[in-house]
């Protein structure tokens, strides 16, 4: 059997149990995520489970959607001995690259059971429509 190795992915999963983070905010990790259009609409969810709303960071800039989140230690007593830490700290980052065919000034986000999920319009422009076309006696319709 042939099995394909990366020798620095284990140097990098020991790192993260020794360092306890998965990404600073120069180096972000990446955040799963699902993607689908139903009709005129565009969602886009991300798990994020164990982060706060207050730590989740939106931007939109030249149609490029980036979204952060830091999950962030849990306070513990001062007498607390960690027997097992397997919960990734630090930060997470995705960025998503909009085509001029959606509506970056309508974008909602809502955050439920550790899941953030962005609702994102169809532009009005980009929607197929009618056209009048005069002339003659009679009027047709086309689509665009």
């Amino acid at each position: 059997m042939l099995m394909r190795t990366d020798p620095f992915r284990e140097l990098d999963r020991i790192t993260q149990q020794v360092v306890g983070t998965t990404g600073t905010w120069s180096r972000p990790s990446a955040m799963p995520m699902d993607a689908w259009r139903d009709g005129d609409t565009f969602y886009v969810q991300f798990d994020l489970p164990g982060i706060s709303p207050d730590a989740i960071d939106l931007d939109v800039e030249q149609n490029v959607l980036t979204v952060k989140a830091e999950r962030r230690p849990t306070e513990r007593g001062d007498n607390a001995e960690i027997q097992l830490s397997e919960r990734p700290l630090g930060v997470f980052s995705r960025q998503l690259f909009l085509g001029d065919a959606l509506d970056t000034d309508r974008i909602t986000a809502a955050y439920e059971a550790g899941v953030l999920t962005l609702t994102i319009p169809v532009a009005e422009t980009a929607k197929p429509r009618k056209i009048q076309i005069s002339g003659g006696n009679d009027r047709k319709e086309l689509r665009a």
